[in-house]
């Protein structure tokens, strides 16, 4: 049996959340639902810490500055430079090959972007 990973983006839980229960039909191998941001939490594991890990000096203090200090949270950009698309809720999921493309075509009619 050779499996097919799905990465598919959506801009609520709720979204991701009924895409997976109509996966689960086609029995997916593994799955998750995660939210992500730009700078991430900060706390380990956070994807900002997977990017410096080994920087001592990086804390959750330190995402939350960089958060704030982004033109995009002044009030006064208009929030370009191709930041999130609102797409910000991850659904990772595994599954069989057989099954990869009607999971595909499940994920879209969802809402996500594969």
């Amino acid at each position: 049996m050779t499996e097919k990973n799905i990465l598919a983006y959506f801009k609520s839980p709720e979204e991701a959340e009924g895409a997976l229960r109509k996966l689960q039909a086609l029995r997916v191998i593994d799955c998750s639902i995660d939210r992500f941001s730009r700078y991430g939490s900060g706390g380990p594991g956070s994807a900002l810490m997977g990017i410096v890990q080994g920087t001592p000096e990086l804390t959750s203090r330190s995402a939350d500055i960089m958060a704030k200090a982004d033109p995009s949270n002044s009030g006064m950009s208009d929030g370009g430079q191709g930041g999130p698309t609102g797409h910000d809720v991850l659904l990772t999921a595994v599954v069989d090959e057989g099954v990869h493309h009607q999971a595909l075509k499940i994920v879209e009619e969802a809402g996500g972007l594969i």
